[in-house]
């Protein structure tokens, strides 16, 4: 039994949160921490109604090391769980070395005034982490995390040996808004409009943003068109799995999103530059994220599912194969359960699950960590008992694109 501190009070946080919350044998204490209480309290609220599970509350800037440091040394938790914005994990990896305690998030690191994803600023905490005898477990969301998990099991148990790996994300949910992201705006924003990246024998080649479209029938969902993108953890499998010669991530965007997107760019709205309105600096992005509807805010409405998932070809045992393994996940389903859309929900609990497997010892380790670094049996058992169940196929063929 462990107590963890939890921090960020968003929509992934509140799922995380609520499935701690089931497992008081694990988690025995949550302290849930943001720079608002108050939206923390409204999730400490919901987490007693649904399951009688007391979650305590504080408030915390987590851009500054010294008063995120004295929260940890005041709570003394055996874990700090970071689901707060990416810009932050630094200073709570600063402020997690300086108290002796365990750190998890789910999105690297990435610096305020330029979209780059990159994991050198977290992997440069190897050294520091290992000779503290602590540990840091990088991207336990989705994607990165789950999805990392997937290649690692395919490897396992699949394939002697992956060629070629395609990550697959699609969102068939409907919130019925004129435009709304499903997780943080200005994120998700940065992320789609960054030039495109995918690995190929041993290099990285780069396509500008949404400019290769490909059409794929998703189970559950239906065909979409998906587009070619750059994610984190195109960076840590090529790192790990070096093997593989060829990775790519697709993620599905419909009509209506990416015409809102192209306007809100072509007037400027989505810089990340500073500009001067009224005599004050402001961040065009960080304004339209305010007059966006707040994620948290779409799980009452969102109906549909996603399907999240690897295609793998490679070898075993001589012959040729093409194995999908992938999860669908339905947005009512999550609601019901947690007060929270699907996009949330598949990012908090393998949150929770990551945290539960290094509270109990099953992922152990000093130093600094990805998700394909450990054996992805337990994460996967655990996947199909807390609400994100997998399943696999043999494919006939690899993808022909």
């Amino acid at each position: 039994m462990s107590k963890v501190l939890v921090i960020g009070a968003g929509g992934v946080s509140s799922v995380a949160v609520h499935k701690m919350a089931q497992l008081p044998e694990i988690f025995s204490e949550v302290v849930l921490a943001s720079r608002r209480r108050f939206k923390c309290d409204a999730i400490a609220k919901s987490v007693k109604e649904r399951f009688g599970y007391d979650v305590e509350t504080a408030e915390v800037d987590a851009d500054d090391v010294d008063a995120t440091a004295s929260l940890i040394e005041r709570v003394r938790p055996k874990l700090v769980v970071n689901l707060a914005l990416p810009y932050q994990d630094l200073s709570i990896m600063d402020a997690c070395l300086k108290t002796g305690v365990d750190y998890l998030d789910t999105a690297n690191y990435e610096p305020r005034d330029e979209a780059k994803f990159e994991y050198k600023w977290q992997w440069a905490y190897q050294d520091r982490f290992r000779e503290a005898g602590l540990m840091a477990l990088l991207g336990s969301g989705f994607d990165p995390g789950v999805t990392s998990v997937f290649a690692t099991y395919i490897k396992k148990h699949l394939l002697d040996r992956i060629e070629t790996l395609d990550i697959l994300d699609c969102n068939g949910g409907d919130h019925g808004q004129h435009f709304a992201t499903n997780f943080n705006p200005e994120i998700n924003i940065r992320e789609v409009t960054a030039p495109a990246r995918h690995y190929e024998k041993g290099q990285w080649i780069e396509t500008p943003p949404l400019s290769t479209k490909q059409a794929f029938e998703f189970d559950q969902v239906g065909q979409k068109n998906m587009y070619l993108m750059y994610h984190e953890e195109l960076e840590s499998l090529a790192t790990h799995l070096p093997e593989i010669e060829r990775i790519r991530f697709w993620m599905t965007f419909g009509d209506q999103y990416l015409k809102h997107l192209e306007v809100l760019q072509n007037v400027g709205m989505t810089r990340i530059d500073p500009v001067i309105y009224e005599g004050r600096e402001i961040i065009p992005l960080q304004f339209l994220k305010a007059v966006l509807p707040e994620p948290a805010s779409l799980g009452e409405t969102t109906k549909g599912k996603t399907n999240i998932g690897d295609i793998a070809t490679g070898t075993k045992d001589g012959q040729r194969k093409t194995f999908y393994v992938y999860n669908v996940c339905d947005h009512e389903e999550a609601y019901r359960e947690t007060g929270n859309q699907a996009v949330s929900y598949t990012t908090g609990v393998p949150a929770m699950i990551g945290a539960a497997l290094m509270l109990t010892g099953a992922w152990r380790g000093e130093g600094v960590f990805n998700m394909e670094q450990f054996d992805p049996d337990p994460y996967m058992e655990m996947l199909n008992r807390h609400g994100l169940p997998w399943q696999v196929h043999e494919l006939p063929e690899p993808l022909p694109f």
